[in-house]
């Protein structure tokens, strides 16, 4: 499973919008859809997410993409850093198992759901 994080409301649209497929931003911006594993989800939300209260983080089975998945370095590349899934094209919404809450802790750090972290 890869994980990706999004606004509630763009997850709602995307299932409202009479297509069978999720899209972000960041497919038109940067040509993929940025996502993370288990283990690297808090890095893109501190950095890029601190004081939001409004996102869902979706869970992606990646069995169930018809466009490929690249493991490639964070953007932007930073040495030693970890690698990212990068889906390259639209996500369908089939392919979205779950999805969940995605609140900072009390403190304003992100950390894995509950149902994630456990699993």
């Amino acid at each position: 499973m890869i994980l990706h994080i999004c606004a509630a409301a763009d997850w709602m649209a995307a299932q409202q919008g009479g297509t069978s497929d999720y899209r972000a931003a960041s497919l038109d911006d940067a040509g993929f859809v940025h996502c993370s594993d288990r283990g690297t989800l808090h890095l893109p939300a501190n950095a890029l997410y601190a004081g939001r209260a409004d996102l869902v983080l979706l869970e992606i089975d990646e069995t169930r993409l018809d466009v490929p998945v690249r493991w490639e370095p964070g953007v932007p590349p930073a040495p030693g850093a970890p690698w990212f899934p990068h889906v390259y094209g639209p996500v369908p919404l089939n392919a979205v198992v779950a999805v969940h809450e995605f609140l900072p802790g009390p403190d304003g750090v992100f950390t894995l759901p509950p149902a994630l972290a456990n699993g």
